[in-house]
């Protein structure tokens, strides 16, 4: 059977509970299910010019246009979840992997993150970050830190994303959601303006460069609370990368902007839950206490994870422990585990 409507396929992977749809020359449609790509057999491979006839259609179908290397876009299924979608070319075919996304947006319990982070957003300024790879889960956690205050507090909220993921109906707080290229230019653009428009609360989804990490940290440092996510391989190493960015010359201010700001930083993992029907998010903890401050303050941030070691009173916790945490309470298994722990004689 040809998957000839790209809608219809992917309401029925969001049914088999699907995260990923995956779309290529030569294949059947590939779902990834509770972390395992699995190749649809009950779908015929597609050809080129029927792979291209299909996502030309959806594109069209959301007023979008394909230009000649790739696309990002976002777009919902009635109201069944929301879409990311990536359309590329790979070897001078046309190839797309779609990101499928509950409209609920689940709270700390249901997601099982640690009691910390709901503080995180209990704050009235300052910076918070998510850090970890593609796909760990960092949109989602943020997405229950905006949702618990757009529940409890009467704020501004405004999101700059690329692209937008989870949509807020307004409750207590207002809320405006911008998309890069719809929206707004660039996170950098969306970020500048914002702090015209009254907000008390930004998300940048992704701090991606220098003048974007400049005026988040000036945005916290004057009142506001931000919350972005950032590509690093540990709580402990977010600091340095954010610095490091910066020329010399100005890495002093940046690190005194860091340290007077800095609310807390996650990094996050999924890992396949026990029983495989769901993921188990490990989260590393670094929470901003006097002594963290002083050491992004005095450019001491190879300590930091240390500190993170004995900080298990204020809430901060190793990667490590968290692995050993759920593992102990019989939520993942021994060999995932292993494959993710920095400290094999640990686990």
């Amino acid at each position: 059977m040809k998957a000839m409507d790209l809608k219809h396929l992917l309401t029925e992977a969001y049914s088999m509970h699907a995260s990923d749809v995956h779309l290529t020359v030569g294949m059947p449609p590939i779902f990834r299910l509770y972390g395992k790509l699995e190749v649809q057999k009950f779908y015929e491979p597609y050809s080129h010019e029927e792979l291209e006839k299909v996502l030309n259609d959806l594109l069209k179908s959301i007023d979008m246009t394909f230009n000649k290397y790739e696309l990002d876009f976002s777009f919902g299924l009635k109201d069944i979840a929301r879409v990311r979608g990536n359309v590329f070319k790979e070897r001078g075919n046309i190839a797309a992997a779609f990101r499928l996304i509950t409209y609920n947006i689940r709270n700390f319990d249901e997601l099982g993150l640690p009691k910390i982070l709901d503080s995180f957003s209990e704050h009235v300024n300052g910076i918070v970050l998510l850090a970890g790879p593609t796909g760990s889960g960092k949109s989602t956690t943020i997405a229950a830190m905006i949702d618990k205050i757009n529940s409890e507090r009467p704020v501004h909220i405004i999101t700059i994303e690329d692209p937008i993921e989870y949509i807020f109906q307004n409750k207590k707080a207002l809320v405006h959601q911008r998309q890069i290229g719809y929206d707004t230019k660039s996170f950098t653009d969306g970020l500048k303006y914002a702090l015209r428009e009254d907000p008390d609360v930004i998300l940048v989804g992704e701090m991606r460069d220098l003048d974007t990490m400049r005026l988040a940290l000036t945005a916290a440092e004057t009142g506001h609370l931000v919350f972005s996510t950032i590509h690093t391989n540990s709580a402990g190493t977010a600091p340095e990368r954010i610095i490091g960015v910066f020329p010399e010359h100005q890495q002093k201010q940046i690190a005194i902007q860091l340290s007077n700001t800095l609310v807390g930083i996650a990094y996050q993992r999924l890992l396949p839950s026990i029983n495989g029907k769901g993921y188990v998010p490990i989260v590393e903890i670094l929470v901003g206490t006097t002594g963290v401050r002083n050491l992004i303050r005095e450019n001491k941030v190879h300590q930091i994870d240390s500190l993170i070691e004995t900080g298990a009173k204020f809430g901060m916790i190793t990667f490590d422990d968290a692995l050993k945490k759920k593992l102990a309470a019989g939520e993942i298994r021994r060999e995932d585990a292993k494959l993710y722990a920095r400290d094999l004689s640990r686990i």
